[in-house]
């Protein structure tokens, strides 16, 4: 059997390079074709090329030449100095690296940015391992009424146990989905004790290493609410079927209950890689992909409920998918322009969340879910949101 041809998109990222080592723990079921990047890390993206022989490299942002000359020093070093990549510069960089034929384009984007590569990788055919969970959100009904059934396979930890529980039932047997939550940092602490938590603080999460916007995501838990909607489109659930409970160990990564009472969970250590692997290899498993837990060891799992007063991003996120429309576009620009804030000392942690319900309490929507309605509606809400920003900076 040849091997998966892999499309890798945010490969300088946290996911991208999860994802090459799961590839370099099983090349006999993977190969990297084409992958692609932001551009702030050009250096790591040229010895990934090199290392992974990719036919195409894409970056959005830099000089083409430098790129080319960064590959051909990396490729000296390795012995392959024969080797020429096809180089794409520019913002549609990732857009155009997802079109490259393969069987499976993995999207570790960070951000809205993701939408376009989301939507090329479809039309290209191949399976779409989607770990930039802001393009369906953003995208809703544009990013899945163009996959095919089947075509989307989750890469969130979260969304990925889900997919595992529900081979236990039918779609009709599903009573609810429930997603498990870190906690954060900030878990246990009151509305009033986070308002002057510092970004080195938020940054500091307990369990996983992600970047700046994602880390500050889950210590205010609009990853958690983003995640929600990602549940809701993926699944096909209704929002009011679809639970947080607050899991501090990070082993359950989600359950499905089912309409017996029965619920089922996926467990494992804390891993990227178990996701990612499935992802690439759905719906067969990748052997070793990442290591199981330890039965000799003795363990204790705990679960809490959300406190939605400290952390209203839930509710929040919930109440924007319910709008539809463009209302959850506007809640993740609204909310990235807030982070960018708060990390540089204009806000408090709390008015991010306060300014991403300021700014969706203005939003009216938009009349069709177009590309360009998305993008609109993005534009507004960040030029709204740094308003607000500028009149509460601290």
């Amino acid at each position: 059997m040849q091997p998966r041809k892999i499309v890798l998109l945010g490969s300088t990222g946290s996911i991208g390079t999860q994802a090459i080592d799961v590839v370099d723990g099983a090349p006999h079921l993977f190969d990297v074709v084409a992958l692609s990047a932001g551009g702030g890390q050009p250096e790591l993206l040229a010895r990934q090329a090199v290392h992974t022989g990719a036919s195409v490299v894409g970056m959005a942002s830099g000089d083409a030449a430098r790129l080319n000359q960064l590959i051909q020093e990396a490729a000296a070093v390795a012995g392959r100095s024969g080797y020429h990549p096809e180089i794409i510069v520019g913002p549609d960089a990732a857009a155009k690296v997802a079109e490259v034929p393969s069987d499976v384009v993995l999207n570790g984007i960070t951000g809205s940015i993701g939408l376009a590569p989301t939507l090329a990788a479809l039309k290209s055919g191949a399976i779409l391992a989607l770990a930039n969970k802001e393009s369906l959100i953003v995208g809703g009904s544009l990013v899945t009424s163009a996959a095919a059934p089947g075509q989307i396979v989750p890469v969130d930890s979260e969304h990925s146990a889900i997919a595992q529980c529900l081979r236990s039932g039918s779609a009709g047997e599903v009573e609810k989905l429930i997603l498990t939550a870190s906690g954060g940092p900030f878990r246990g602490r009151s509305r009033a004790e986070l308002t002057d938590v510092t970004p080195s603080e938020a940054l500091a999460h307990p369990t996983w290493d992600m970047g700046l916007m994602v880390t500050t995501n889950s210590a205010t838990l609009v990853n958690k609410g983003l995640e929600v909607i990602e549940a809701h489109l993926l699944f096909d659930i209704p929002l009011d079927r679809i639970d947080v409970v607050v899991h501090p160990q990070s082993v359950v990564h989600s359950m499905v209950q089912f309409v017996d009472g029965s619920i089922i969970a996926q467990a494992s250590p804390p891993d990227m890689r178990l996701p990612i692997a499935l992802g690439m290899g759905w719906p067969d498993r990748v052997p070793k992909a990442a290591k199981a837990c330890d039965w000799t060891q003795a363990a204790a799992w705990t679960f809490e409920p959300l406190d939605t007063v400290a952390f209203p991003a839930v509710g929040l996120a919930k109440d924007a998918a319910k709008q539809g429309s463009t209302f959850p576009a506007v809640f993740n620009a609204a909310n990235e322009e807030a982070v960018l804030a708060f990390h540089h000392g204009r806000i408090r942690f709390t008015e991010i969340v306060d300014t991403i319900d300021a700014v969706l309490s203005e939003h009216t929507g938009s009349s069709g879910l177009t590309v360009e309605s998305v993008l609109d509606a993005e534009k507004w809400a960040r030029m709204r949101a740094q308003e607000r920003l500028a009149l509460s900076s601290l």
